[in-house]
């Protein structure tokens, strides 16, 4: 009787365990996806930043042209 106990003890431990783990791993990956995805989309509009400052003449360019 008193393996018995221990068995379904263990057996309970071993899915409370495995279910705990789950539902953390699956918190860490849900995070992990969202700080990627929020990274990419500020990268993206630093990249869009930089394109349009680049596509604008400088001023002194401008204005040794005109001399």
């Amino acid at each position: 009787m008193l393996r018995t106990r221990l068995l379904w003890f263990s057996i309970g431990f071993t899915v409370s365990a495995a279910a705990v783990s789950h539902f953390v791993w699956k918190d860490l990956w849900v995070d992990r996806h969202a700080l990627s995805a929020d990274m990419k989309q500020k990268f993206d509009a630093l990249e869009t930043r930089v394109l349009n400052l680049e596509s604008v003449p400088h001023q002194n360019s401008i204005s040794d042209q005109l001399k």
